[in-house]
């Protein structure tokens, strides 16, 4: 921190010279009827994956916060790539056996250029001794404003079309060419890029383009990205967490905690419990936030948080006990992670499942799902459904039209990468969910279930996917939905290809 108060008494931060330098802004006079927005200056120290300080930061951030809507600014959402297609990418890199690559944007929003008339303050101790009065009339985006990712996303699609690259149909982050047999495929987040090809010569022209126009950090082989930590070897892809994991436990002092071999107990009904002790709000929503972000690579644990997380509001000392055994468990498989191994095929298959009545606070059933690709874990949910079920069939119905949406989704990214599906499975245990979703005279007794859950049928009608009957004990999906012994969540965790490594 003191390099960067030493900077700025010495007027000279880096920060200023790279907006020279990209000829971000121009002195002007101040402006009678436009929108002055004010500056200050953001300090931050930044860290690798290890947590090692790397460097100190001095950031210049506008104060977009006083922006008027369609005087200032107009559009400001800006793609983001989820994780389920970060996921799918590197299952499909796992699949043709090509290796994954990074690389950083150095200051990227500097690089978006603004439509838009917008007008600056001159930086607090950096007011120009001949000029002090006058303003910054911006040429390109500055971090801070709200159309900023915008402006920079729009920059970098239009670049990379004219180079021949052509954007997902579902996924605008995702930016695709191809040369004969060969393609390329970049995932865009923010300005975080990860590309690979299955002919190394595209790689390196990418890297080749990207470097002439913009300021890249080549990062090599991909590692972290999303706090997802990446091993890449001849055999496939692992993903963990890890990392994250053991400073999780750190921070809420179970690190020395004694093991669970499960992350909940069959045993335990969580209810409101009005006459329980109550906790620290703050300190359960912490636990709880930390929990939701590791499953991201860890669906061993999202029904039993999921669950837990339904007692933010009046936390009492039953639903801590709940989290304090998930933390227990993850102290038992601290390397757990997801494994894409190469060898095998590529064939898209879902699972779906659902208890009944399930929630004590409302009777509502919660619906469990996923998806693989072969052995690859894509997507995984485990949400309660939005209104009560009035039967079992009832509830596996609607959770069969969740699975079935999130099928599409899969289906149309993977027509990005050349792959046409039809008829794809969804394993369902229960006959009379299947025997509702080929039925298209709606009886008396299934009025109940709103229209927008009978859409399966018509998808089925189309043949994009099939709705087939799989026995209990094969049910992937029983892990989103119930509390699991030991024998069968190591069952699970072996079928949905998690390892530890």
């Amino acid at each position: 921190m003191l390099q960067l108060v030493f900077a700025l008494e010495d007027k000279s931060p880096d920060e200023l010279h790279e907006f020279e330098r990209h000829k971000v802004w121009t002195l002007v006079p101040r402006p009678q009827v436009k929108t002055i927005i004010g500056t200050r200056w953001v300090f931050r120290n930044k860290m690798d994956e290890d947590g090692i300080f790397i460097r100190n930061k001095a950031r210049l951030v506008a104060q977009g916060f006083t922006q008027m809507e369609g005087l200032d600014y107009d559009e400001t959402f800006a793609p983001v790539a989820r994780l389920e297609a970060i996921r799918l990418f590197l299952a499909f890199a796992s699949f043709m056996k090509f290796k994954v690559f990074q690389m950083d944007v150095k200051t990227a929003v500097l690089h978006g250029d603004l439509p838009q008339e917008v007008y600056l303050k001159q930086p607090p101790g950096f007011y120009n001794d001949s000029f002090p009065y006058h303003v910054y009339r911006l040429e390109k985006a500055v971090y801070g404003l709200k159309q900023a990712l915008r402006a920079w996303y729009d920059t970098l699609a239009s670049y990379l079309l004219e180079k021949g690259y052509h954007r997902g149909a579902i996924d605008n982050t995702l930016f695709i060419k191809r040369s004969g047999d060969d393609i390329i495929l970049a995932q865009v987040f923010v300005d975080d890029i990860i590309f690979g090809s299955t002919n190394d010569k595209l790689s390196e022209e990418f890297a080749v383009i990207m470097s002439s126009k913009f300021e890249m950090s080549m990062m090599g082989e991909l590692s972290f990205f999303l706090g997802l930590q990446v091993k890449q070897s001849s055999h496939g892809i692992f993903i963990s967490q890890s990392k994250y994991l053991q400073d999780m436990l750190k921070k809420f002092s179970f690190s020395e905690c004694k093991p669970a071999k499960t992350p909940m107990s069959t045993s335990v009904s969580l209810s409101v419990d009005p006459t329980g002790v109550d906790v620290n709000a703050s300190s359960y929503r912490g636990m709880i936030g930390s929990l939701l972000y590791l499953t991201a690579s860890r669906p061993d644990i999202v029904f039993a948080t999921s669950m837990c997380a339904r007692f933010q509001a009046k936390p009492k000392e039953s639903h801590l006990n709940v989290v304090k055994r998930i933390f227990c468990y993850l102290k038992h498989t601290p390397s757990l992670g997801l494994w894409y191994p190469c060898e095998t095929s590529f064939d898209l298959v879902g699972f779906t499942d659902s208890d009944f009545a399930g929630c004590s606070l409302d009777r509502k059933s919660t619906s469990g799902g996923c998806q693989l690709l072969e052995s690859r874990l894509i997507s995984w949910s485990s949400k309660k459904q939005s209104s009560v079920a009035c039967s079992t069939a009832d509830a596996e119905y609607v959770a069969a039209g969740r699975c079935c949406a999130q099928i599409l989704w899969i289906q149309n990214q993977l027509m990005d990468y050349g792959f046409t599906l039809s008829k794809t499975p969804i394993c369902c245990d229960n006959t009379s969910a299947i025997l509702i979703s080929q039925n298209p005279v709606q009886h008396s007794k299934t009025k109940h279930i709103e229209v927008r859950h009978h859409f399966i049928w018509d998808i089925i009608q189309k043949e994009k996917i099939e709705l087939l009957y799989i026995p209990t004990e094969q049910q992937l999906a029983d892990i989103f939905t119930k509390p699991l012994d030991e024998q069968n969540m190591l069952f699970f965790i072996g079928e949905l290809g998690m390892i530890s490594q």
